[in-house]
């Protein structure tokens, strides 16, 4: 005969886990309560700051130190001998720019963006914990309420898979910007790298205006499908005592 396992936890350790059940349910109801509904004003307010209104996109232009060489001396004028040919190639070479600053008004935007992405991953975390906990244990019959558990688990890991995108967008955005600025600095005759490197500012502005957006109608979405569901979410086989409490 198998022998049935038998997990043994000490008291001190199943008080342990309690009061992390337990500060985990007000961490909850403090995130519906006070949290989201302030997260969405404020990001309401953040999207209608002048910086995050601007319409004509040649303001978020930064200059870029990168000397333009003299154009290429007429044929007629090139007239040298094979010898002289490599030295004086060499002497008409494109100077060296300078240290090239960053976009800083699209740096300080990201500033306030980048702790925005944090706190609502965080937020993800903690609202999938606590729905977890809430999960009964499997049995026969009246599984509806865990049905919805379930279902609003699978949107919030979507969710948690587009917001950790929002990072990867803006890592790319340094990499590729800086990859520009590095063809510009070197093929300075070439004026379509320069055009490039500004086009990257363009295209990130938008995307931050974007994330925040996303930011905060998942806040709304997340306030909804609780608030609709909380009976249902804190309370899924319908017990006369409700799981959260």
């Amino acid at each position: 005969m198998s022998k049935t396992s038998v997990l043994k936890i000490s008291r001190t350790s199943a008080a342990k886990v309690e009061h992390f059940r337990q500060s985990l349910y007000q961490e909850a109801d403090n995130l519906f309560s006070n949290h989201i509904p302030m997260k969405i004003h404020q990001l309401d307010g953040l999207l209608k700051e002048d910086a995050l209104s601007i319409t004509d996109m040649s303001s978020l232009q930064a200059p870029l130190d990168i000397p333009i060489p003299d154009p290429p001396v007429p044929e007629e004028e090139e007239m040298e001998t094979d010898e002289n040919e490599g030295e004086e190639k060499k002497k008409k070479k494109a100077p060296k720019c300078g240290f090239i600053k960053g976009n800083e008004k699209i740096v300080q935007l990201l500033d306030k963006v980048k702790p925005e992405i944090t706190a609502l991953r965080e937020t993800i975390i903690a609202v999938s914990c606590w729905i977890q906990h809430l999960i009964p244990k499997i049995e026969d019959g009246n599984d509806f309420g865990v049905a919805i558990q379930e279902k609003i688990l699978e949107r919030i890991a979507a969710v948690k898979t587009k917001v950790d995108g929002f990072q990867t967008n803006i890592n790319k955005y340094f990499s590729e910007r800086g990859d520009a600025v590095a063809k510009a600095s070197k093929e300075t005759h070439v004026m379509d790298y320069r055009s490039l490197v500004h086009e990257k500012d363009q295209a990130i502005y938008s995307e931050i205006r974007v994330i925040l957006l996303d930011i905060r109608g998942f806040y709304a979405e997340l306030y909804d499908i609780i608030s609709k569901n909380l009976e249902k979410v804190t309370n899924p086989k319908g017990e006369e005592k409700p799981s959260m409490y």
